[in-house]
């Protein structure tokens, strides 16, 4: 860690041994702010294939059987799912004493309905054999594929107490070919109280199947590592957009237009992509790629863009790339390269035309081989009204720097999105979350002309497994613009430290809201040129799920936003009354967090609309030693 904390990370980690960290079984979630599982759109889905053979019968060393403990586990599971979230049950082994085509389901994959599956699971007896390739065969089956060709998330989550007793179908083969069908099929394995072969079958269908393998020596253990798969499955990156396939060739490229789109890329794969930009306009194309989360990854592995004009010079007009930077799992990686007109109106990148984006996979000979969907968004920002003289640009941190007083209170509890479509939008104030092992949770705070945003994440001091005291893993942060171009920290803040279960905090800010930022060199400055809703994303490292003891970490955010708003990005702006930024706010950040497909159409329009309009957004969540690595981070990645 680095020797300076500064007022804010220090507060953070005296508080940090305070935080409300809830033991025990997660809350209930929704998947976005009206209530509604995301799930219910028909995307996403999950399917429990539990082992109920004749092993499951034996004691679990606590007088009870492993059967009881299944039972009590997937009871608890089914309690924090979202409502509605489609959900299914199948089992195997549960029917006869022997046969090899033994498994049924019990419950089909439908909105979830509590007292159905907890009823289902009380039903299963364990008796039989192991069929555990056939019934993975028939689990995937039994998951919906998503309507349309829209990008989802189908589970399947395999409990088993010890290996395939089968023979035929290879469990292994039969995880590597689901794995191949499609992008959005994931297979996770949670071994309970097994060890050797088969956990080494178990480890192997895993990473077959793009998914997780999870070891549960205990019944406590058991019912933590489910409600962690579960969970990820149903609060997974929801996207939005128009679905297109990028060209595989510069001359192939694929037209966009200012909006959002999906699209998938693998590995080592380049995307193109054609954007037809006039000769005033600002322009952002950001990339979200969502790898699944927590699959075996390469430190290098990562997303490069590159954008170019295709006039006589063929310039390079920006470049941008987003690298893990660890190799605990894959996760969430954002980055975004921007046009920004030049104050002259000479240089190469100026002239209206055809420019060229290129989406470029990095990844490394034994990562994980899955496609990866990702988004694409294209705003656009339109010049400043003639004869409007803008202020000078702002970039020094002065009141937001380190020495910052961070807010102080009791939290209030909220759960942050999933992305940047659902970011939970705060203001000023104390927050309190808990973020699973490999999770990023997303926030949006409103920034106007003239204001600073400046917040601290606190993580709890969390109670630690026994036999865990060499595991280590990381937090982590980071702030986007509204056209979601990544906002660098410097040596100001530390956004990247090692967490061992300690208290320990992260922290980050911004330079005030100026239009005239763009023409900055530093990228901690010119990304802050627009005042709106900000993006915060907070993140938890993989390996946090072998040495946490509960469920989930407890996060506090400290957010604020810091001076005076002012009406316009001109010179001499007046400040905004109090009774207007009421009015505005209404309109602005609140009424924005569920706009559906309007809020991902691409921030056109003219900068003084933004201000009343709301566009700008800060991302915050820790998930990603994948999302904001910078280069200079990636030589220091053992601590802040």
């Amino acid at each position: 860690m680095k020797a300076r904390l500064g007022r804010w990370a220090a507060a953070a980690l005296i508080g940090g041994a305070l935080l409300g960290v809830v033991a025990g079984p997660l809350p209930a979630v929704a998947a976005d702010g009206t209530g509604q599982a995301e799930g219910a759109d028909g995307r996403s889905s999950l399917v429990m294939v539990l082992d109920s053979s004749g092993s499951m019968a034996d004691d679990d060393g606590t007088g009870r059987t492993r059967m009881e403990a299944a039972r009590g586990a997937v009871t608890t599971v089914v309690d924090t799912l979202p409502d509605g979230y489609p959900t299914g049950l199948r089992v195997y082994g549960a029917d006869r004493a022997s046969g090899c085509t033994d498994t049924r389901l019990v419950r089909p994959v439908r909105p979830l309905d509590r007292d159905a599956m907890k009823q289902a699971v009380n039903g299963v007896k364990p008796k039989g054999d192991t069929p555990v390739g056939l019934s993975l065969q028939k689990a995937a089956q039994d998951l919906p594929k998503p309507a349309g060709g829209a990008l989802g998330r189908r589970t399947i989550l395999l409990i088993s107490d010890g290996e395939d007793t089968c023979g035929t179908p290879q469990p292994c083969e039969v995880a590597k070919q689901l794995g191949e069908d499609g992008v959005d099929l994931r297979i996770d394995a949670i071994g309970f109280q097994v060890r050797g072969r088969a956990r080494q079958q178990l480890e192997c269908i895993a990473e077959a199947g793009h998914g997780s393998y999870y070891d549960a020596p205990d019944a406590d253990a058991l019912a933590r590592q489910l409600q962690r798969a579960s969970q990820l499955s149903a609060n997974g990156y929801r996207f939005r957009g128009e679905h297109i396939e990028g060209g595989a060739s510069a001359t192939g490229a694929a037209r966009i237009a200012p909006g959002q789109y999906t699209d998938t890329i693998g590995p080592g794969e380049t995307r193109w992509y054609a954007a037809q930009l006039d000769e005033k306009s600002a322009a952002d194309l950001a990339v979200t790629a969502v790898p699944q989360l927590g699959v075996k990854a390469g430190y290098g592995d990562g997303i490069e863009l590159k954008l170019t004009s295709t006039g006589k010079s063929g310039s390079t007009c920006d470049s941008a790339q987003e690298h893990f930077g660890q190799d605990e799992g894959a996760m969430v990686l954002t980055t975004a390269v921007s046009r920004i007109p030049s104050s002259d109106g000479d240089r190469f990148c100026d002239p209206a035309g055809r420019y060229l984006l290129s989406v470029h996979r990095t990844s490394d000979s034994g990562s994980d081989r899955a496609r990866w969907p990702f988004e694409l968004r294209y705003g656009t920002e339109q010049p400043l009204a003639e004869g409007t003289v803008p202020a000078e640009s702002a970039t020094e941190y002065g009141k937001a720097g380190k020495d910052a007083v961070p807010p102080a209170g009791d939290p209030k509890d909220v759960e942050g999105g999933t992305g940047f479509n659902d970011a939970r939008a705060l203001d000023n104030g104390v927050w309190r979350d808990q973020l699973l092992p490999a999770q990023t949770r997303w926030y949006k705070v409103r920034v106007g002309w003239g204001q600073q945003l400046r917040y601290a994440v606190d993580f709890g001091n969390e109670p630690t497994l026994e036999e865990s005291s060499t595991e280590t893993s990381f937090v982590d942060t980071a702030a986007y613009s509204a056209g979601r171009k990544p906002i660098a920290g410097g040596s100001e803040f530390n956004d990247h430290r090692m967490y061992l279960g300690k208290p320990a905090a992260v922290d980050l800010g911004t330079v005030p809201v100026a239009w005239t930022n763009r023409w900055e060199t530093s990228s901690h400055v010119v990304p802050v040129r627009s005042a709106g809703e900000y993006f915060i994303a907070v993140s938890l490292g993989p390996n946090a799920a072998k040495f946490a003891e509960n469920a989930a970490v407890g996060v506090v955010l400290r957010v604020d936003v810091i001076g005076d708003e002012l009406a316009g990005p001109q010179h001499d702006a007046p400040v905004v009354a109090k009774s207007d930024k009421k009015a505005d706010n209404k309109g602005g950040s609140a009424a924005h967090a569920d706009s559906g497909e309007a809020a991902g159409a691409g921030w056109t329009g003219t900068v003084t609309a933004a201000v009343a309009g709301g566009a700008v957004v800060l991302a915050a969540g820790l998930v990603f030693a994948a999302m904001r690595r910078r280069s200079a981070m990636k030589t220091t990645r053992g601590g802040a």
